[in-house]
């Protein structure tokens, strides 16, 4: 049920919107007022969360098949009367394999969810779009911008969305149509638990995605050691050690839906932009060499 009015009287479609962080950001946008057309190619998923969620519609489409696009944004607009913001977030990441593992047909396949099923849905929404001075928000991923082992494909899928998103700004600029991006890092998933489970060692890849984020706290000087940290300011009394300061965790879908809310309803100002959701994961400096990989030390210059 609408519990504020950020963005009431607004038309959403969600792409992927049955669970995981598409689930999240139709809570999101629904607990804005918005009327919210969720987007899923699993029935059931999506017919549970619309029971759930008044406020909210299902309509079966599978983003990859045009026709099924059409249909979604013919519907919308037919029971609506208009749409002010579309949401591709449809999207897959496959096992992790090497390149030669990696086929040039199922790069094709993930190019169609991916980076062609957000061209499409964009392209078929835009004419009403233009009548709502609307936007758009691409969900594409922080390995877009920094890469990932083992993902060459999905890397390059996101990296295009992300591309995508600056040139469909620039074009529909002319129209008052916004299109931004929003770049998740590890958020837990049930995605991202299936991908985990593949790892020969799932409790050490989740704990090491946990460990990705930014969360030492900071001691009372604001020196960012003391609290969570084993070194020590001598500036500030030692404190015992706490749990890690919030970001210090995995996100979760919630993180992100606020992301969408937010570039859909406030940020009026922004346009062509990339959204890191991530705690920080890109940050500093971390370890890049695979394990197992042979590394010679750094001699000292006579």
């Amino acid at each position: 049920m609408a519990t504020g009015t950020r963005y009431a009287g607004k038309v959403v479609v969600v792409t992927g919107g049955g669970r995981g962080i598409g689930a999240g950001i139709v809570r999101a946008f629904v607990q804005s007022g918005a009327q919210v057309v969720i987007c899923d190619k699993d029935e059931s998923r999506g017919r549970a969360l619309e029971q759930e969620l008044a406020g909210t519609v299902f309509l079966l489409c599978d983003v990859t098949r045009e026709e099924d696009v059409r249909t979604l944004i013919s519907e919308t607009v037919r029971r609506f009367g208009r749409l002010d913001c579309v949401v591709n977030n449809a999207g897959y990441h496959p096992p992790p394999q090497w390149p030669e593992e990696t086929s040039a047909q199922g790069f094709r396949q993930l190019l169609e969810l991916n980076l062609l099923g957000t061209y499409t849905l964009t392209k078929l929404a835009l004419p009403h779009l233009r009548k709502s001075r609307g936007n758009v928000i691409n969900i594409s991923s922080l390995v877009g911008a920094i890469g990932q082992v083992q993902a060459v494909p999905y890397v390059a899928t996101k990296g295009a969305v992300t591309a995508m998103t600056k040139a469909l700004a620039l074009d529909e600029s002319q129209y008052g149509v916004r299109v931004n991006c929003i770049s998740p890092g590890n958020i837990w998933t049930p995605l991202w638990e299936e991908l985990a489970a593949f790892t020969p060692d799932p409790a050490a890849t989740i704990q090491e995605g946990t460990l990705a984020q930014v969360g030492v706290g900071a001691g009372s000087c604001g020196s960012g050691l003391g609290q969570g940290s084993q070194a020590r300011c001598f500036t500030c009394s030692p404190l015992p050690p706490v749990s890690p300061q919030p970001l210090g965790r995995m996100g979760q879908p919630a993180d992100v839906a606020a992301a969408a809310v937010f570039l859909a309803s406030e940020a009026n100002f922004c346009t062509g932009i990339e959204l890191f959701v991530t705690g920080g994961a890109e940050l500093g400096y971390g370890r890049k060499a695979i394990p197992g990989t042979p590394v010679e030390p750094p001699t000292i210059p006579s």
